[in-house]
């Protein structure tokens, strides 16, 4: 559809909006899950004095990733896409602390690479004539040029999708209120650069789907592992967030691009739940963040616990529920498709990690003795909160269903070995009896100690991944003006510099005028000094 905004001497605007199948649905579940989360906060940020400015802020989020969704033109989708990070900045900073605008800066300015490549694929469409890359997306998938675009593309979703590199502005943005992290780690902000992906897969090249499958499979195995040895609840959630896009992401360099459209949309449903659950059980703890205080909440808030338990069986497959049906079909495909053995790995490591993480949050927070003496006494949330649970929890049980009706009206035909397909029962079996193993290593002698300290420390943090993103990219430039200020500046340049020079030439006149006070002494002291050296000269 287009919009004529202005003609002015024969010239028009235009601006182009794209009403397919994809963008209806993806919209639809956009607003389903907003208004649900709006309804959400109206409890959970009862008594906040700017709880209206909060309310505008997420509507605003929700108008931004509308442009993003249904917009075929990259100028358009540039709109969008800085009104999300414009207003994910505002909403981490909410609650205004240090720790709030550290995040919110490190949020920003790694969303701001990805506008800068987008800005550059604006500047290289010039090319093309038209910025409404809809039109000739497939028609020049194998030039040069659309091969330059889909790399600064893929450069833009990797920014947004927090994938390897990036990853460490995702769980930096938990500083953010709870809703927010519901709406924006299920169907907007992170999942922006998903669909950015899916829009514009028919361009990738093989390299680029090579470059694509190992950086996504890699973001992925890192996540899970680090969710693993993980103690703060939201960061929990995140890093699986970051581990299920990383599977979105390996699914579209394989070519299945609907598939992963198909897991973006049952995502956005359990993981919303999800978020939203543990925003109940953080109200209820007093703020309290830590899975070790908690144990045994399924007697205090069973409806909470019931949704948590619900949420996270949909996270890791549990037949016939939301993430069942996509999750099992990409394992299928995958198990089918020309893969090598190190993405195969990866994939299938990655999705025990999965089941394990969900099983050890599950042991730790519902499971077990109640670790934490509150104030107050534990009970279920306000009725509102409720209310938008029990949406989400309806959905996050027979969406999957529906939109695998909806979305593969005609049954695929999958043919594998009997090994293969035992092959993900077993990994969900071993992910879970390992998740129920490390529940019990938390105050244990066996793995958090402190002599085995720095490997769950490594591990927690994604191996390299500090260094790579946060600490390499900040110590390092200080570390080197540090050394810089020390030799130069502290150095050398003191002993040649203003003061340097001044000691010097007070010195060297001192040493002369010393030299002129005693010259009679000094004449016959280098004269008996000339006649020895001759005469051992001489006798020699």
């Amino acid at each position: 559809m287009d919009w004529d905004i202005i003609t002015l001497n024969g010239s028009s605007v235009i601006m182009t909006f794209l009403f397919d199948w994809m963008s209806l649905l993806f919209m639809g579940f956009v607003f389903i899950i907003s208004s649900l989360v709006i309804l959400y906060s109206d409890d959970y940020m009862f008594g906040d004095l700017n709880i209206v400015r909060f309310i505008l802020l997420v509507l605003m989020f929700v108008i931004s990733m509308m442009f993003l969704i249904i917009s075929p033109n990259i100028i358009s989708i540039l709109l969008g896409w800085d009104g999300l990070g414009l207003v994910s900045y505002l909403l981490v900073i909410y609650y205004q602390n240090v720790k709030s605008y550290g995040a919110g800066m490190l949020t920003v300015l790694s969303n701001r690479i990805g506008d800068v490549a987008l800005l550059m694929a604006i500047a290289w469409m010039i090319n093309f004539g038209s910025w409404s890359f809809i039109y000739y997306l497939e028609f020049l998938s194998g030039s040069v040029e659309m091969g330059l675009i889909s790399f600064l593309v893929v450069l833009a979703a990797m920014t947004s999708s927090a994938q390897i590199p990036f990853s460490s502005w995702l769980p930096a943005a938990m500083a953010a209120p709870t809703p927010v992290s519901a709406l924006v780690h299920s169907s907007t902000l992170v999942t922006a650069g998903v669909y950015l992906l899916i829009r514009f897969s028919p361009t990738f090249g093989y390299f680029l789907n090579v470059v694509l499958l190992l950086i996504s499979g890699l973001t992925m195995f890192m996540a899970g592992l680090g969710a693993n040895f993980e103690f703060d609840l939201k960061s929990i959630i995140a890093l699986s967030t970051l581990s299920q896009l990383g599977l979105m992401i390996m699914t579209i360099s394989i070519g299945l691009s609907g598939l992963a459209f198909f897991h973006l949309l049952t995502h956005a449903l359990f993981k919303a739940l999800l978020f939203m659950c543990a925003g109940g059980v953080i109200h209820s703890m007093g703020d309290s963040q830590d899975i070790r205080f908690m144990g045994g909440l399924s007697i205090y808030m069973p409806f909470t616990s019931s949704s948590l338990m619900v949420s996270n069986f949909a996270l890791c497959g549990m037949p016939f529920l939301a993430g069942f049906y996509s999750k099992d079909f990409i394992l299928e495909m995958f198990s089918m498709s020309y893969i090598n053995m190190f993405g195969f790995f990866l994939l299938f490591v990655s999705t025990g990690l999965t089941v394990c993480y969900s099983f050890r949050l599950f042991y730790f927070v519902l499971c077990g003795d109640f670790n934490f003496v509150p104030s107050s006494s534990m009970n279920e949330t306000g009725y509102n909160m409720v209310f938008g649970m029990i949406g989400l929890l309806v959905m996050s049980i027979f969406g999957g269903s529906s939109l695998m009706w909806l979305i593969c009206p005609t049954p695929s035909v999958i043919c594998l070995p009997y090994y293969l397909s035992f092959l993900t029962l077993f990994v969900v079996f071993l992910g879970a009896w390992l998740g129920y193993e490390m529940a019990g290593f938390a105050f244990g002698d066996n793995l958090f100690s402190t002599r085995l300290y720095g490997l769950s420390s490594f591990a927690g943090s994604m191996w390299f991944m500090p260094f790579f993103s946060t600490y390499g990219v900040s110590f390092s430039p200080l570390d080197v003006g540090y050394k810089v200020t020390k030799v130069f500046d502290s150095g050398w340049m003191e002993y040649f510099g203003g003061q340097g020079m001044y000691w010097i030439l007070f010195n060297l006149g001192s040493i002369n005028q010393w030299f002129q006070y005693n010259n009679l002494k000094l004449f016959l002291m280098f004269f008996v000094m000339w006649v020895v050296i001759l005469l051992f000269v001489l006798i020699y």
